[in-house]
């Protein structure tokens, strides 16, 4: 399992996040969980919309003008418009980003270039309408579909911090596969490791990718392949409630039920109940959980992503 994480996914990032002062007024926006403890874990691609099309440090602050559906970027005292520099800076900067190979984005939220979601968009009697997307990030969401992205400000919500890192090594995991020579077998490990990882999200989704995985030979493979990456980034998305969890946690535990005493299923019937009714976090069962798969050297639960999606330095498991 350990082998997942010796590689660092490469990430892209709104750069004022990581202390770089090209704010407008010449200052910076640090987050220290990104900078400090999650970027110990990732490689960073720092990116400033704003300078980087030549709007300086300090500068005139934008606005996003107009309608959701085709706004403007207009400076808000000389009423100078960038839009056109920035969607041509935004098509540049996507290609060399796709190069890259990003596992996910990170953006600064409210942001007229960079903000993910409900960006300020001010009508002509200067009235804000708070459902714009900055132009920059419309266009990296646009040409990146697959791509994790988020805002550092909902990042400091627990669930959706894990989902969105969970998400990220997971893409990470399946970009490594995909680059290989792509077979049938390849996709058959890939998605044997990841079954409890997607039905912990979506039961749907872990049904679809099952028969994807199952009728891959009758199809060329390149198909299967873009199918599948779809269906599981989708799926992903989907929160890992505390009753999806402990419905994964209950079929695990019949791999090796056999194997405990009436004490020891008692304890961790009780462990995933008290965690379904949220009184415990995640981590409490799972570390029973690990206790016994090594006992007992269950292979198939050993070789489960779920057991641990993500560093178990990040202690993502530990708040939801």
């Amino acid at each position: 399992m350990e082998d997942f994480f010796s590689s660092k996914p490469r990430i892209g990032i709104s750069a004022c996040l990581l202390g770089q002062k090209v704010r407008y007024d010449g200052r910076a926006k640090r987050d220290r969980f990104l900078t400090d403890t999650f970027g110990l874990h990732v490689e960073w691609i720092p990116i400033c919309p704003e300078l980087e099309v030549g709007m300086g440090v300090p500068r005139e602050p934008v606005r996003l003008v107009g309608i959701v559906s085709d706004s403007r970027m207009i400076a808000e005292r000389s009423g100078k418009d960038w839009t056109s520099v920035m969607q041509r800076f935004a098509s540049q900067r996507v290609r060399a980003l796709k190069e890259l190979q990003l596992s996910g984005y990170i953006f600064k939220k409210d942001s007229p270039s960079c903000g993910m979601e409900r960006v300020r968009v001010y009508n002509r009697d200067g009235i804000p309408n708070r459902a714009g997307r900055g132009l920059f990030a419309s266009a990296i969401m646009s040409e990146l579909p697959l791509l994790p992205v988020e805002e550092e400000g909902r990042l400091n919500d627990p669930i959706l911090r894990e989902n969105f890192v969970e998400r990220i090594f997971a893409y990470h995991r399946w970009q490594r596969y995909a680059h290989q020579r792509k077979s049938i077998r390849s996709l058959v490990d890939f998605h044997t490791r990841h079954k409890l990882l997607v039905l912990a999200h979506s039961e749907p989704h872990y049904r679809k990718l099952g028969r994807i995985v199952a009728q891959a030979n009758q199809s060329p493979i390149a198909a299967a392949y873009e199918q599948y990456s779809q269906l599981f980034m989708e799926g992903l998305v989907r929160h890992a409630i505390a009753k999806k969890h402990g419905n994964v946690l209950e079929h695990m535990m019949g791999y090796f039920s056999q194997e405990l005493s009436k004490e020891e299923r008692k304890e961790l019937l009780e462990l995933i109940n008290d965690f379904r009714m949220q009184r415990i976090p995640l981590v409490v069962p799972l570390t029973l959980f690990h206790h016994y798969v090594k006992k007992y050297r269950v292979t198939y639960l050993e070789n489960q992503i779920y057991l641990q999606p993500s560093p178990k330095e990040l202690m993502l498991r530990n708040h939801v």
